[in-house]
């Protein structure tokens, strides 16, 4: 059941609002176990075979934090995080590495693909960052509802924001106080994410789309289509992801929960190293907390810190999914990470222009093996950016919208920005009323496209 969808928008948005709203007028202390019933329900619509696999993981995890910290043990918490990963691995990564086994060894085995539970790397990675920082100290025991909200909390359970245990913790333990601004804030993010989703997402993969389909059926595009599809895709995920959260803050916020803001305007970034401060916020902290400071950080010299940038953007890059184009993509950023470490101890740096147009081309190019199927589009792809290509694909309707995408990308305000700014105005509100209704219009007609991260 996608944000952009009818049944969401007009009947499980609605219903739920509204049962949210007597139970904070009668019954406020259950409050949380109402959010995490609501939590599976959605849950349950969109994908009810793997309800119980979600009901299960919360449970066996919240019981080894239990066990812990009656115990003591670190080794109750190693348990249950290679238990997770396995998890992880089995759905998300069974064929991939049974393909690199066959591929190494020649030993003919059988793939076998399992159905991927929808969200389980963001739940998974929800689980670790208790776990560990039940370790370190830094985390409280929550209660099996709460812990239930934390994992599982509706608006994020697909495809984030990853939330520590320590930002959303206290807000389920505070009685939830009603605030007109703070619902006008959650509708307008509401609005601003499916507006971004439904007319520029998904009006740029109506484009796009079809342009990496015929590389991925063996055709070599020429510079112009290439062009289009490279520009085109870096514009079309952003605003699909981005749209996304937005979306996912204002519904949060409608039910009294504030999540954490996860893009700050990524195209606008003048270094590679910008550009991670502000392009999925929430992931770029978890890698570095919990993966890149594990591994050394910079505490132990050059080398060490750029092997652990390396490191950490690969597996970033595998995490988003089971193929080598990911961890290709995830080595890139590794490596210009890296690049950026010693370029910043030699002392040198470039005009802002300068930095902000080569952080720009490079993760534009990067997106390439992100978004293609397999390496030999992927190649297809760079030879046409090169003007070896032929093949002419591309549509002239496309540079308007692409050139008014990337002006909002790069020079307007984020959705939440713009919120803030608004929400004071009494205009704004019948401005996101017409919005909306333009919004269901599109959507009635069925133009709407899945979430991409939804995949991941």
């Amino acid at each position: 059941m996608p944000f952009n969808s009818l049944p969401f928008l007009l009947l499980f948005l609605p219903v739920a609002l509204g049962l949210h709203a007597l139970c904070i007028a009668r019954r406020p202390g259950w409050r949380v176990a109402w959010l995490a019933l609501l939590s599976f329900a959605f849950y349950g619509w969109w994908d009810r075979l793997f309800v119980p696999l979600l009901a299960v993981s919360v449970a066996l995890n919240w019981l080894a934090g239990e066990a812990y910290l009656r115990s003591g043990r670190g080794a109750i918490l190693t348990v249950a995080i290679v238990l997770d990963l396995g998890l992880l691995g089995l759905y998300k990564y069974l064929g991939f590495f049974a393909g690199l086994v066959d591929a190494v060894t020649g030993a003919d085995l059988k793939l076998v693909s399992l159905a991927l539970p929808l969200g389980i790397s963001f739940f998974t990675f929800q689980h670790i960052a208790y776990l560990v920082d039940l370790r370190r100290g830094t985390a409280e025991r929550m209660g099996l509802a709460e812990y239930t909200v934390y994992v599982a909390f509706f608006p994020r359970v697909i495809a984030g924001p990853l939330v520590r245990p320590s930002e959303l913790v206290g807000q389920l333990r505070v009685p939830e106080s009603s605030s007109a601004d703070r619902a006008a804030s959650g509708l307008m993010l509401l609005t601003a994410g499916l507006a971004k989703k439904v007319f520029l997402g998904d009006g740029l993969g109506s484009y796009v789309d079809p342009l990496w389909a015929a590389a991925a059926a063996g055709g070599q595009p020429d510079l112009a289509t290439a062009a289009q599809a490279t520009i085109g895709y870096a514009l079309q995920l952003y605003f699909d992801f981005s749209g996304y959260t937005d979306m996912a803050l204002g519904l949060a916020l409608l039910f009294g929960i504030v999540l954490p803001e996860n893009f700050r305007a990524p195209y606008r970034a003048v270094s590679i190293q910008d550009f991670w401060r502000r392009w999925h916020v929430t992931l770029s902290l978890f890698l570095r907390d919990y993966l890149y400071i594990p591994f050394g950080g910079s505490r132990h010299g050059v080398p060490r810190q750029i092997l652990a940038l390396f490191a950490t953007m690969a597996l970033g890059g595998l995490w988003h999914g089971a193929g080598l184009t990911f961890v290709a993509w995830g080595a890139a950023h590794g490596i210009a990470l890296g690049l950026h470490v010693l370029w910043r101890r030699a002392g040198l740096a470039l005009p802002e222009a300068a930095g902000w147009l080569a952080t720009f081309t490079f993760v534009c190019l990067a997106w390439v093996p992100f978004r293609a199927p397999d390496f030999t589009t992927a190649l297809s792809l760079y030879r046409g950016l090169l003007g070896l290509g032929t093949e002419s694909g591309g549509t002239a309707a496309f540079w308007p919208l692409a050139t008014g995408a990337a002006v909002l990308a790069i020079l307007g305000p984020t959705a939440h920005e713009a919120v803030e700014r608004l929400i004071p105005r009494a205009w704004a509100a019948a401005a996101t009323a017409l919005l909306m209704a333009a919004i269901l219009l599109q959507v009635g007609n069925d133009a709407n496209q899945a979430f991409i991260y939804a995949r991941f």
